[in-house]
C-alpha cells in the first residue's frame, strides 16, 4: 500500500487480537516525515501492540488491516537490550559492515565518546540508553519507534535524556513515535500527542512553541479520564 504525499506511515483499519480480546480495534494513523508524535494511554490500551505492529514484531498476533511503514526503522525499548558479552562499539554497529567510524560518531553524539571499549555492565542505566540511541541512529532510520525508553530511569536522568532525544531529533529529523505513560514527557517532547483508548485513537493534541504546557497537560489528563484532585 503506497503512502499518500506527505505521509511516512499510513495505517488503515488495523486490528490486533490476543485470543478473543481486541487490543487494536480498526485503528487509523498517519505520521508525516520528520514528525515527533507521542502516544499516551492507560496500561492495556494497545500502545506497545501498535508499536510492535509498526516495527513488524507481531507476526504471531492475529489481526488485519492495511499498514505502510518505511523499511528504515529503528526501535528503542525501555531496557537497552545490549549484548553483555560485547563491548559498547560492537553493540552499536551490530549487524552492520564497515560502520565502526559511524558508530564512534553516533557515540560522540550521545555523549559517550571514549567509551567504545566499555562493557555494558560498566555503564549506568542512562548511559546504556544512550548506547541504545546511538545504535538506532547509526542505522539512519526514517522512523524511530521508542517504547517507554526512559521509564526505568530516575527523574533527573530522564530530564537529561529528554533534552538529548529532542536534540538528536532536531539534528537527524526522523519521524518519531514515542510510547509513554508520562503526560509531561509527551508535552515536553512531541509536536503531536495521541491518546489511545480501547484500541483506537480517542484524542489528538497538536503542540508548538506557543502552546501552554499546563493547558496541554490538563487537556491530555482529561482525555485520559484523570480529573483535578484525582
Amino acid at each position: 500500500m503506497a503512502a499518500h504525499a506527505g505521509e511516512l506511515i499510513r495505517v488503515r483499519g488495523l486490528t490486533r487480537r490476543y485470543g478473543t480480546r481486541k487490543v487494536l480495534d480498526d485503528l487509523d494513523l498517519e505520521l508525516a516525515p520528520g514528525e515527533f508524535v507521542a502516544l499516551l494511554g492507560r496500561s492495556g490500551s494497545g500502545k506497545s501492540t501498535l508499536l510492535r505492529a509498526l516495527a513488524g514484531l507481531d507476526a504471531d498476533v492475529e489481526g488485519e488491516g492495511e499498514l505502510q511503514v518505511p523499511a528504515e526503522v529503528s526501535v528503542v525499548f525501555q531496557d537497552a537490550r545490549l549484548l553483555p558479552w560485547q563491548r559498547v562499539l560492537p553493540n552499536v554497529v551490530l549487524g552492520l559492515t564497515g560502520a565502526e567510524q559511524r558508530g564512534r560518531d553516533s557515540l560522540s553524539e550521545v555523549g559517550l565518546a571514549g567509551r567504545e571499549r566499555a562493557w555494558p555492565n560498566e555503564l549506568s542505566g542512562g548511559e546504556q540508553q544512550r548506547v541504545a540511541l546511538a545504535r538506532s541512529l547509526v542505522r539512519e532510520p526514517r522512523l524511530l519507534l521508542a517504547d517507554e525508553p526512559f521509564g526505568a530511569l530516575d527523574a533527573l536522568t530522564r530530564l537529561k535524556m529528554h533534552g538529548l532525544l529532542r536534540r538528536l531529533f532536531e539534528q537527524h529529523r526522523p519521524a518519531v513515535l514515542l510510547v509513554t505513560h508520562d503526560v509531561d514527557e509527551a508535552v515536553a517532547l512531541a509536536d503531536r500527542v495521541l491518546v489511545l483508548e480501547h484500541g483506537r485513537i480517542a484524542a489528538e493534541l497538536r503542540l508548538d512553541d506557543r502552546s501552554d504546557p499546563a493547558a496541554a497537560r490538563a487537556e491530555l489528563l482529561r482525555a485520559l479520564g484523570v480529573t483535578a484532585g484525582a
